[in-house]
Parts: structure tokens; C-alpha cells; sequence
């Protein structure tokens, strides 16, 4: 019910007019939700994926009472004359187009590059720095309560508390995040426990994620099996959707929509609907695990499911406790101390996957054309700044060494990182642009990828079609 109830809302003209494509560009979902699958009948699937860093694993066949089929012109867009299309250029000045022309290695041989101790994982250290996170945030949100008044006059307070909050909690994430990744203890019972903990408090299902997350590391820059953050291809429904609304708004209005909702909605989207994740998983939900395609690329095959449902309890205990608590103090106090600092949690969790896989010259890929090394290349560091790195683990400045292998733990990524800009300089991703000029370039001028060639790159306009016999 809540699945239906989710997606009858996100179906909507006009959330869909404001949350439906991606990039994510002012629409969410790179498939219209409603067009992205149809229910029908009954059959049983096969579903097996390798494990995540290279594939992601788990081998299950089973009933399933429904399938939800995914649209067989998953890949059939009309072809446009690209003939005068240059990209636009990053700080990277285009490092990243023309992969086809490159050499890329084997991933045996990227992983020899990185020094061996890098892979080695640090329980106690681990600790520290998810302690120290949390530390930060739970002194914030003592001394919130204890010194600011909850009154209308002190607004400008606890927005700068939840700011401040909100970025000491992504810490915590991404501590959670790396045990999600196996990246956190050799003791899977501790790592585990941690995530699980730390991910329901921010109100993320975290087994469910780490499933996810799994299939975007191993399918980065995917345009059809990708997860999070896949653009929309010219030619789609959801693509001139978007192109309408930024010709009916113009440049500088949509973008800053865009980025309101991207940044405002985005992550709760994703996880309820699937919102930005490769076509060919349909309207996934990671609280549902038969939401979405089943059978090959199913989102929660085999054991995920019984996987999904404990994710499920630990988000709901907290929301219960949300409810109890604001029962009792009131709800202004839970959204004064909880839900602004969870919304500027989301953010940088969005800011930071956002601009880790997209830029104006980063393309795409599918089919034969892609593979695991050349989309982990396609990742990109960027400068966050030493305050921001403290924080929140090096997650945005060391992220290709993240992507290249997801067991390195943060606080030796830098120097895997110092080690693959050395080892491979013309497919290392570094791009300089301020932070702000960056978010403002992709949410403006990353609207749509049109093939050219064996890569599909990003458009701004709409380009002539080629008419076919």
C-alpha cells in the first residue's frame, strides 16, 4: 500500500513537472514512474550478479507471485545528427570524452598500483573517527537544547544549527557507508552492527542501501544499468519534459529549482521510488523488495529480501521514537532538532554522489563499450576543502580511489589516491572548479546524454533527429 500510495503521489503532473528526469534534472526519475513498468501475470526468474566491486553477488531462483515488466524499448531512442555537438568543458577541459581512443587497464593492474597497506582495516581506528562523528553531532544537539529558545525570533539560529548539525551527521553516513562497503573492520558482526545503527538513526534502510550501493559500484556510468544518478537520454519522455520546463522558465530559474529539488527531495525519491536509477530496474523501492523488475535485474534478489525487511525495522523504531518523542515534546522541538539536520544531511549526501559521477564532459556508457575499470575512471575528485574533509572521511576529494576499490578505508584513500593520479594521469578525474560553480554548471547544463559515437555525453539543447526509412 505504501508502495502504491508513493507512487501514485510521485505520478502526479506536477510533482512529475518538478522531480522527473535526471542528472538529476528537476525531474528525479529517468523514466517516467508510470511508464517504467507494467505489472503482469505470474512467472519465476533466475537472478544472479557478481560480487560489488567488480559484481555484485547473489545467486537466487525463485517464485515470485508477480513481475514487473520492464519496457522493451529500454534502449531505443530515436538518433540525433550530433555531427556539430561539442560537449561543454569542465575544469577537466573534456579529460574524460573519447574513452574509446584510451587504454585502460586491467583492474589487477590498477590494484597493483595501490600500495598494499591500503587495503588493510583498522577496527579501532575505524571506531575513533564513527565515534568522533557522532560526538560532534550529539554535542551540537545538546547544546541546541539547552541554549536556543524555540521561538519564531531565533529562526536564523537553528538554521545555522542545522547546518552545522546536519554536516557533522554526514559523518556519521559516511562511517556508515563504509560499513556498508566491508571498508570499516575485518569483524563483519561490529561492522554491521555499526552501520545498522548509525544508517537507522539517519533513517536509511541500511541493508538495503548497501545492496544498492553495491550495484552502482559496479555499474558506474552505466546509461541503462547504472544506479543513482543516471541521466536521462535524449529522446525520452522524461528529457523533454525537462527541456520544456527550461525553456518555459529559463536557464537561471530552472536551474535553481532544479537544484531545490534535487537537493530537497532527492533522496527520499530515490529510495521510495527509484528515482535516477538505471531503466531497467523499473520503480525500485528499498523498503518493498518486490517493487521494481524482478529476474535479472532485480534490485533485491535471493536473500536481499529477508535483507530489506531487517533494514525496515531498524528505520521504523526510529520513527517510532520520532513520533514518541514529539509526542511528548511537541513536534516544532523534533523538527527543530532532528529534521533540519536530517535535511542537511540529505543534501550533502546528494551533493557529493551527484558530483562525483556527472559533469558537462563525463560521459556514458552501455553494452560492449562499457567495463568495471572504465566506469570507476569516470569518477571525479573534487576539492572540498580541509574543514569538509575532517568531517565527512575525504569522501568527495578521494572518491575514484573509493570506486577503484570500495574496501579501501578513508582514512587511506588519499594516499591510494596520490598513487592512482600517479600511476594513470590521463584517466584520473580531477576537476579544480569551486564546489558552488560546479553544482550551478551541472544542475544547469546537465540535462540530457545523446550518443556520439560509443559514449553518450551531455546536451543542454535538443538536437536535430535523424529521420529513419
Amino acid at each position: 500500500d505504501l508502495h502504491k500510495r508513493t507512487r501514485a503521489f510521485a505520478t502526479r503532473p506536477g510533482f512529475c513537472a518538478l522531480i522527473r528526469s535526471h542528472t538529476m534534472s528537476v525531474a528525479l526519475a529517468p523514466h517516467s514512474i508510470a511508464a517504467r513498468a507494467r505489472v503482469r501475470g505470474t512467472t519465476s526468474a533466475t537472478s544472479s550478479s557478481s560480487r560489488a566491486g567488480a559484481r555484485v553477488s547473489a545467486r537466487a531462483t525463485r517464485p515470485f507471485s508477480r513481475v514487473v515488466r520492464v519496457r522493451a524499448d529500454v534502449s531505443a531512442v530515436p538518433t540525433y545528427d550530433t555531427s556539430n555537438h561539442v560537449p561543454l568543458r569542465s575544469g577537466m577541459d573534456g579529460k574524460a570524452l573519447n574513452a574509446s581512443e584510451k587504454t585502460f587497464p586491467s583492474m589487477q593492474e590498477v590494484l597493483r598500483a595501490i600500495p598494499s597497506h591500503c587495503f588493510e582495516r583498522d577496527t579501532a581506528k575505524s571506531l575513533a573517527y564513527a565515534a568522533v562523528s557522532t560526538a560532534i553531532t550529539v554535542g551540537c544537539g545538546l547544546a541546541a537544547y539547552a541554549f536556543l529558545p524555540l521561538t519564531a525570533a531565533a529562526w536564523p539560529l537553528w538554521v545555522a544549527y542545522a547546518f552545522v548539525t546536519g554536516t557533522a551527521a554526514t559523518g556519521c553516513w559516511v562511517a556508515a557507508h563504509e560499513c556498508g562497503h566491508g571498508a570499516f573492520s575485518d569483524n563483519k558482526t561490529i561492522q554491521d552492527t555499526v552501520g545498522y545503527i548509525l544508517h537507522s538513526l539517519l533513517l536509511v534502510p541500511y541493508f538495503s542501501w548497501q545492496r544498492s550501493h553495491a550495484v552502482h559500484h559496479s555499474r558506474t556510468n552505466h546509461v541503462l544499468e547504472g544506479e543513482t544518478h543516471v541521466p536521462a537520454r535524449l529522446g525520452t519522455e522524461d528529457a523533454s519534459v525537462v527541456f520544456k520546463l527550461r525553456k518555459l522558465l529559463g536557464e537561471g530559474p530552472f536551474t535553481f529549482l532544479n537544484l531545490v529539488g534535487v537537493f530537497a527531495f532527492g533522496w527520499p525519491v530515490y529510495l521510495l521510488t527509484g528515482a535516477s536509477g538505471g531503466p531497467v530496474r523499473g520503480a525500485t523501492n528499498h523498503f518493498i523488495p518486490s517493487a521494481g523488475a524482478q529476474g535479472k535485474h532485480a534490485l533485491f534478489p535471493g536473500k536481499w529480501a529477508k535483507k530489506v525487511w531487517q533494514s525496515d525495522v531498524g528505520v521504523i523504531a526510529v520513527l517510532g521514537a520520532l513520533a514518541a518523542w514529539a509526542a511528548h515534546s511537541g513536534i516544532a522541538t523534533v523538527a527543530a532538532l532532528y529534521v533540519g539536520p536530517y535535511m542537511v544531511t540529505n543534501f550533502w549526501l546528494v551533493l557529493y554522489t551527484w558530483l562525483q559521477h556527472t559533469d558537462v564532459d563525463v560521459p556514458h556508457f552501455e553494452g560492449d563499450d562499457w567495463n568495471l575499470v572504465k566506469g570507476a575512471f569516470m569518477t571525479i575528485d573534487r576539492p572540498y576543502g580541509p574543514v569538509f574533509d575532517f568531517l565527512h572521511h575525504r569522501i568527495g576529494s578521494t572518491h575514484v580511489a573509493h570506486h577503484i576499490n570500495h574496501t579501501i578505508p578513508h582514512y587511506h584513500a588519499k594516499e591510494a589516491t596520490e598513487a592512482l593520479a600517479t600511476a594513470f594521469p590521463d584517466l584520473y578525474l580531477y576537476d579544480p572548479t569551486p564546489i558552488a560553480t560546479a553544482t550551478w554548471r551541472v544542475g544547469s547544463k546537465c540535462i540530457a546524454v545523446v550518443k556520439q559515437g560509443n559514449e553518450w555525453v551531455f546536451t543542454h539543447k535538443e538536437l536535430p533527429e535523424i529521420a529513419t526509412a
